[in-house]
């Protein structure tokens, strides 16, 4: 059957964030002199990384709001116990940092363009509507993605199958003529098959994997541009 749309995951799938949060937070620690706390510049990324990752799974597990995550996370990552006003001015101050380094992957536009009339297009994020579209806006691509649904509003968050339908219907579309596309193997590409769309992995040379998780058994691209000729691998 064939696949008339392509929902993208946004976060280290068409934007970096992985590469602005290093930034960013790089940046943010030495301007508050708290990069010598660590043994190294990568130590400290690698920290704020891991307690970023920790408090936004315990927001997508329903333990925290979206602001109340954010609050929590500047505590862990402050090192002291900050009131929520205190909270909320250092958060804001690390994500000032973050905005400066948003970028979108430079191999994305070009997929998007190869792919486009033929596929549609749209988002789905375990994340916040205005948090994202902010970003898409101003990495420009906005414009490009007919649908954009997001964990916060939903009140359910990939893997879920409900999140993958939502963003399907969003777009009118059953499941089976959805593929989508993440940079996380077992949330994203599972997940979706599971859902009965289909799912791809977008593997990233160089990204950051969990300590001794094993990817499940799913397609797997390691750029979007290889994106167009895999789907037509799959269709009759």
């Amino acid at each position: 059957m064939r696949i008339l749309a392509v929902v993208w995951d946004i976060d280290d799938t068409i934007f970096d964030h992985s590469g602005a949060e290093r930034r960013a937070a790089l940046e943010y620690l030495t301007a508050r002199g708290l990069l010598g706390r660590y043994a190294s510049p990568e130590a400290a990324a690698e920290h704020w990384h891991a307690v970023s990752e920790e408090y936004v799974d315990r927001y997508l597990a329903g333990e925290f709001t979206f602001l109340a995550q954010r609050r929590e996370r500047a505590r862990a990552l402050a090192g002291r116990p900050l009131t929520d006003a205190e909270a909320d001015v250092w958060m804001a101050g690390y994500l000032a940092a973050y905005r400066r380094h948003w970028r979108v992957f430079p191999d994305v536009v070009p997929a998007l363009d190869g792919l486009t009339p033929a596929r549609r297009h749209g988002l789905l994020s375990n994340n916040s509507a205005p948090h994202q579209e902010e970003k898409l806006r101003a990495i420009g691509v906005h414009d490009r993605f007919e649908a954009l649904v997001c964990s916060e509003e939903l009140g359910i968050a990939k893997p879920a199958a409900g999140a993958f339908h939502a963003a399907c219907a969003a777009l009118g579309l059953p499941p089976e003529r959805v593929a989508y596309v993440g940079d996380r193997p077992d949330t994203d590409a599972a997940g979706a098959d599971a859902a009965g769309l289909t799912g791809i992995w977008l593997d990233r040379p160089g990204a950051a994997r969990a300590a001794g998780s094993a990817a499940p058994a799913v397609r797997r691209i390691t750029s979007p541009g290889q994106l167009g000729p895999l789907l037509g691998t799959l269709e009759p």
